[in-house]
């Protein structure tokens, strides 16, 4: 495989709106021991994508300043020591930054084999929502068979993932989205029932299908006010699990529920943690995942599709309404 010295990326001019994504060159990366070269086909787009662009979430040091946390591709070249793929192979992997380009390095270990039933395109969908749902579902806050679990933003790439890795493995499901249509699109995939959190309330909605009970394990990823209700509605002995604030980081809670419940109110971000915790993480995904999405159990909800210098438009449309991965694609897909 021939190697160029530059590539195309999607590149940040300061920090605003979409209009700051702009096409540009950057010289192509080299991998490090341990590392792989990808000739990335395609990235997924994010919420912390946004949130970068914004000035609000900037990379790790010694990750690439332009955004992108998730790619597919083909392995291009091995850093030194690199042997679990070959020059090749189809990979989808996580990465701390710079997933918009035509490569991109990445740990071998954070790495996973792509599954033959799925296209590139689906796989760049993949690693960001597989990775932070199978981390604070599963790994946090213990989600087991039987238990009921709730995830808000349904019809996000988090939502849709969460519910059909939930709903396989045995949870009654439940999902919050702002219209009618986004609320069907969540119990088609798997939610037992989905709540119009414009013209329901969702404390009330769940605590009647619980039948008073409360819901075991919440993801939630608006904060602000969300943060009291969820308080209000969890179980006793359930845990609520915070992967972003879209509402806000901020907001008054009352203690009692946390304390009379037994709750654990817990959260975290992978992009600052180490090669090391995500590999164990990527260990567990390419055991327990791989084969679902090989089998097609499981599978990323794909919404549109923009060319990589058509960055800025999928950075509009992650403002509209949209159900499932807004996808970037490279000259690489059709090679």
């Amino acid at each position: 495989m021939t190697i160029p010295q530059d590539m195309q990326a999607a590149l940040l001019d300061g920090f605003g709106g979409p209009e700051v994504l702009k096409p540009g060159t950057r010289p192509v990366p080299k991998p490090a021991a341990g590392e792989v070269l990808v000739a990335v086909a395609a990235a997924g787009v994010n919420r912390p994508d946004v949130m970068q662009r914004q000035g609000m979430y900037p990379a790790p040091a010694d990750a690439p300043d332009w955004p992108g946390l998730e790619i597919a591709g083909t392995v291009a070249a091995l850093g030194e020591g690199a042997s679990r793929f070959a020059v090749g192979d189809r990979v989808m992997a996580l990465v701390p930054g710079g997933g918009y380009a035509e490569y991109a390095t990445v740990a071998e270990v954070n790495a996973i084999p792509v599954p033959t039933s799925l296209s590139m395109i689906e796989a760049a969908g993949v690693p960001e929502t597989y990775f932070t749902v199978w981390h604070n579902v599963f790994q946090r806050a213990r989600l087991t068979a039987g238990e009921s679990f709730l995830v808000h933003g349904g019809t996000s790439g988090i939502g849709t993932t969460a519910i059909q890795l939930a709903k396989h493995f045995g949870a009654r499901v439940f999902a919050t989205a702002g219209s009618d249509d986004k609320c069907r699109a969540a119990e088609s995939l798997g939610a037992e029932a989905c709540i119009n959190y414009r013209t329901q309330d969702f404390v009330e909605g769940l605590r009647e299908k619980t039948d008073g009970k409360g819901v075991d394990v919440i993801l939630d990823m608006v904060g602000g006010e969300y943060t009291p209700r969820n308080l209000q509605l969890a179980a006793e002995d359930g845990r609520i699990v915070q992967i972003a604030f879209l509402k806000g980081p901020k907001t008054q809670i009352d203690l009692t529920p946390l304390m009379r419940k037994r709750l654990t109110f817990t959260g975290s971000t992978l992009r600052n943690r180490p090669v090391s915790f995500k590999a164990v993480i990527a260990s567990e995904l390419t055991e327990q995942v791989v084969p679902l999405l090989e089998a097609g159990t499981v599978k990323p909800l794909i919404d549109e599709v923009y060319p990589l210098e058509k960055a800025a438009d999928a950075h509009r449309h992650m403002d509209e309404d949209h159900i499932g991965k807004i996808i970037l694609t490279t000259r690489h897909l059709e090679s």
